[in-house]
């Protein structure tokens, strides 16, 4: 296929969490304001005069310091991120916004705001908020008050940020372009042959996450329309289609790995992904803005920290609906080592798809950062193999 225009330039974006844009957006006068997880609702950190970061931590291999502060059996990508934010990386941000809901960042947080001299920027401030357990009125009428306080009158009182029902719908209408235009982007995965990689699309997609959108809409637009247009290869470059679930990931290489051992990722459902993070945000009759993204960001997330027996069945649902509706033949279930709530989702994950769904499910536990690529690798080719297999034998769904 042809290279899409803006590729590299999207890449380049993810060098670094400061990049070029988000200098940019600071010499602009705007406040920089980090998150690490999906309940913290980036809509509210893209108000006017903001632009929210989700963090990352690229090729942090061994992350000394930070295992020093929080020992080496914690989740890679929290210890990444402290070891970042301790080299300096995070200096940029105002404010750093967090949820109690995966333990290890929730530390990692912690060590921000009680190590004071780690982030070098005399406005930074971090503010915590809970997050409910289950999925009931109450819970989303908890979470709502969490974030009025926590995230709204935490802004407007110490950095003075317009937070009225206008400025909200303002930003939910810009957060919805975006939403709206990675979803097309994406819809191209479900192509018999899709005119899009896996490995292009979580580039794309990570890029919204991580840079003010204000400053990179025209060039998703731009994609979004070269999209229509592009052609796919005359000749397939894959043996088979996967599903990509599991833990945090925000590394497009890892996805690349896949795709080098003949497999397309057409479809993802990780932390970090276009899965729930990109689906346009709906206001119902009678809602204040507010509720509306409390209601959204509560129902809509796959969370595995949600452990009631209905959904964690809804979830398996989920992957294996998303699977036929991509036309996968296997699924790829991946957490990173020590991660709480994905290595024992995983175990399950690994059973029920096959059992009840009968898709052939590929488990594998990988570090933030795949320093043990050549194993991968080795596991993938042979699982990609049996897929192949399989769909000769007449056994694919």
């Amino acid at each position: 296929m042809r290279d899409l225009k803006h590729l590299i330039y999207f890449e380049n974006l993810l060098q670094e969490a400061n990049n070029d844009l988000v200098k940019q957006a600071k010499d602009e006068g705007k406040l920089a304001l980090g998150y690490t997880c999906y309940f913290m609702p980036e809509v509210l950190l893209d108000l006017p005069g903001c632009f929210s970061v989700r963090l990352r931590a690229p090729r942090c291999t061994s992350p000394d310091m930070a295992t020093y502060y929080m020992s080496s059996r914690t989740c890679h990508y929290g210890r990444s991120l402290l070891e970042r934010a301790l080299e300096g990386g995070f200096n940029f941000l105002d404010a750093q916004l967090a949820t109690e809901t995966c333990t290890v960042t929730c530390r990692f947080q912690e060590h921000l705001q009680r190590m004071q001299d780690v982030i070098q920027n005399e406005r930074f401030q971090c503010s915590f908020m809970d997050v409910p357990f289950k999925k009931t009125q109450n819970a989303i009428d908890h979470y709502e008050e969490q974030l009025r306080a926590h995230v709204l009158d935490f802004l407007r009182d110490n950095y003075g940020v317009d937070t009225s029902d206008e400025a909200l719908l303002a930003t939910i209408e810009s957060h919805n372009e975006v939403c709206r235009l990675v979803q097309e982007i994406g819809g191209y995965r479900k192509l018999d042959n899709p005119t899009i990689t896996g490995y292009e699309f979580a580039v794309i997609t990570l890029a919204t996450m991580t840079c003010p959108k204000d400053l990179i809409i025209d060039k998703l637009r731009e994609t979004a329309e070269e999209m229509r247009t592009r052609q796919p290869d005359a000749r397939k470059e894959f043996r088979c289609k996967v599903v990509l679930a599991g833990s945090e990931n925000d590394d497009p290489d890892f996805i690349k790995l896949i795709e080098s051992c003949g497999a397309r990722v057409v479809a993802d459902r990780y932390c970090y992904g276009a899965a729930e993070a990109r689906q346009p945000i709906e206001i119902k009759e009678g809602e204040t803005p507010l509720r509306a993204i409390a209601r959204h960001y509560l129902l809509t997330s796959q969370c595995t920290r949600f452990m009631e027996q209905n959904e964690m069945r809804r979830r398996k649902q989920v992957i294996a609906d998303m699977a036929k509706e991509y036309k996968a033949d296997g699924i790829i279930i991946a957490s990173n080592k020590f991660c709480e709530y994905w290595s024992y989702e995983r175990v399950i994950d690994t059973v029920v798809l096959q059992r009840d769904f009968g898709y052939p499910v590929c488990s594998i536990e990988k570090e933030y950062i795949n320093s043990a690529s050549g194993q991968l690798r080795t596991r993938f080719q042979a699982f990609i193999e049996s897929v192949e297999i399989k769909k000769i034998q007449g056994g694919n769904n």
